[in-house]
This record gives C-alpha cells, sequence and structure tokens, in this order.
C-alpha cells in the first residue's frame, strides 16, 4: 500500500501542474542560463531536463546562455588579462575571439548536444551570425571619464521573426549573446541584458533568470526576508535605496525594462535548486522573486 500511495502522491503532483501546463502551452518563456548553474555535470542535466520537459508539454523555452567562467580561464590559459569596469569584460580583439570561440564554439554547442540527446530538439543561434541582435558600441563611464572598453556591446534592436520562426516549429532556441556591430563587427554583450531585451523583442509570457540567490531579499543575509511578488514601483525604490546592487542590477534592470515593454511576469530563481523552474511554474507556492507591472 505505501508504494501505492507513493504513486497517488506522484499523480497528485501533476493533477496540480496541468491547470499551469494550460496557461503556459504555447507562450514563448526566455531562460537565461549560466554562471554558477552551469558548474556542476548534475546541476546543468537538471536545468536542460527541465527545459526538455517544457517543451514536451508545449512551451516554447528561449535559452539565452552566458559562459563567463569559461571565458575567464581559456584568457587565462592564453595569458590574455581579464579587467573588467562596472562589472562589464573590457574586451579587445584578441579577447572577443576568445568570446566568440568559448560562447559559441563550446558552451553554446554543448547546451544543444545535451538537450538533442535527451529527446528535445535545439538549435544554437549565434545573436551576431543570424542577424538578430544589433548593437551599438558601449560607451563606459568611470570617475575619470569615459573609458574605452573595447568590443561591448549595447542592444540597439533585436529581431525576432527568426527566433519565432523556430519556437513555431517546436525548437528551442540556445542564443549566445554575441552581437553584430557597426560594419560587421562581432560584439561582447552582457547575457542578462540580451535575455532581457530578447523577451521584450518576443513579448515572452515569462523571462527567468537562473542565480545562485534565493531571489530579492531585503537583507542580503536573511533569507526569510525574500520577496515573492514585487511591482516595478518597488523594485525601482529598491534599487534607489541600495538595497539592490552589485551583480544584480543587471538581472533586475533587464527585469524591469522586459515588463515595461509587454513581458508579463519575469522570476529570478535559484538555480541550484533542483528542478527550481518546475517549482516556480507548475506549484502553488512557488520560490524566487517573481516581479510584474
Amino acid at each position: 500500500m505505501n508504494d501505492l500511495q507513493q504513486y497517488i502522491d506522484k499523480a497528485a503532483i501533476l493533477i496540480e501542474a496541468l491547470p499551469y501546463i494550460q496557461a503556459f502551452r504555447g507562450k514563448v518563456l526566455v531562460i537565461k542560463y549560466g554562471g554558477s548553474t552551469m558548474t556542476t555535470e548534475d546541476d546543468v542535466d537538471t536545468v536542460l531536463r527541465d527545459i526538455v520537459f517544457m517543451a514536451s508539454v508545449g512551451m516554447r523555452p528561449v535559452v539565452v546562455h552566458g559562459g563567463g567562467v569559461a571565458i575567464s580561464q581559456r584568457l587565462e590559459q592564453r595569458g590574455i588579462a581579464t579587467r573588467k569596469v562596472n562589472g562589464l569584460r573590457v574586451t579587445d580583439a584578441a579577447t572577443m575571439q576568445v568570446v566568440e570561440d568559448v560562447l559559441f564554439g563550446e558552451v553554446n554547442a554543448a547546451i544543444v548536444q545535451a538537450i538533442n540527446g535527451m529527446g528535445g530538439q535545439a538549435v544554437g543561434v549565434s545573436a551576431k551570425e543570424s542577424g538578430i541582435m544589433h548593437v551599438t558600441r558601449h560607451q563606459a563611464e568611470s570617475r575619470e571619464g569615459s573609458v574605452d572598453i573595447g568590443f561591448v556591446g549595447d542592444v540597439e534592436r533585436v529581431d525576432a521573426a527568426p527566433i519565432l520562426s523556430l519556437t513555431g516549429q517546436e525548437v528551442i532556441p540556445v542564443i549566445a549573446p554575441i552581437g553584430c556591430g557597426p560594419e560587421g563587427h562581432s560584439y561582447n554583450v552582457n547575457a542578462d541584458t540580451a535575455a532581457g531585451e530578447i523577451a521584450a523583442a518576443l513579448h515572452a509570457e515569462k523571462l527567468v533568470f537562473l542565480t545562485d540567490v534565493k531571489g530579492i531579499m531585503v537583507d542580503a543575509d536573511n533569507p526569510d526576508t525574500l520577496l515573492s511578488t514585487v511591482r516595478v514601483p518597488e523594485v525601482e525604490a529598491l534599487i534607489a535605496d541600495g538595497t539592490i546592487d552589485g551583480g544584480m542590477i543587471p538581472k533586475v534592470g533587464a527585469c524591469l525594462k522586459s515588463v515595461k515593454a509587454g513581458v508579463r511576469k519575469t522570476h529570478i530563481i535559484d538555480g541550484r535548486i533542483p528542478h527550481s523552474m518546475l517549482l516556480e511554474f507548475f506549484t502553488n507556492e512557488g520560490i524566487g522573486t517573481e516581479i510584474v507591472q
């Protein structure tokens, strides 16, 4: 009887998820995947299986990935110094070549291969080569004034049509955030920013950031202060008073911009928790922080 009860409990979980599956069927979900959620084989396997599951029940996931750790390791191997200004990697021509080689040639290819090996159907997309992300050169500011940080791009526009063409064929686009700049040059684009811009262009139902924190907390050292749902004015106030700072700024900024552009909900969740996206999307309780208009 105990074994039977376990199966009944599993069936109950599926029934609880049913209305969410129905609500999200056919909807585009943009997932920013990277950082600490890519560090172990088990974590990678769990996240990608969740994405395959979402596609299998009729959702249309779009993956935008980073790869900063792998890039830093490759630069170190080649004896190329890493320097950052305002959190952005200074990207000269040699560094840009490494960024392209690692992001699209290695990280992107590995994600696509893994998803396809799990029974999904994924296609790797370089935002530059496909022409979906056009950028302008980023103008960095410091205390000393303007700083040239090389081939770092600000997104000028995103062409949604090629991405929607893939999702319409039940294919999972896996996008490397390399933009096309003036005269066709490659530009390094912050993956959080790229995910927000792509979600906005697609009018996605959701934008999800998988991070190494539980979400937005009033007190960063106290998990009990996690904010489950916050609205745009509240988030702007938390940025203004310094509650939200550091590495959370690009993620939260992307959330704000995409929500204002029509994305229904954005989520910041702890990607280290197994099946974190399924818990957020398909259960009554959810986890992490959702930002809404």
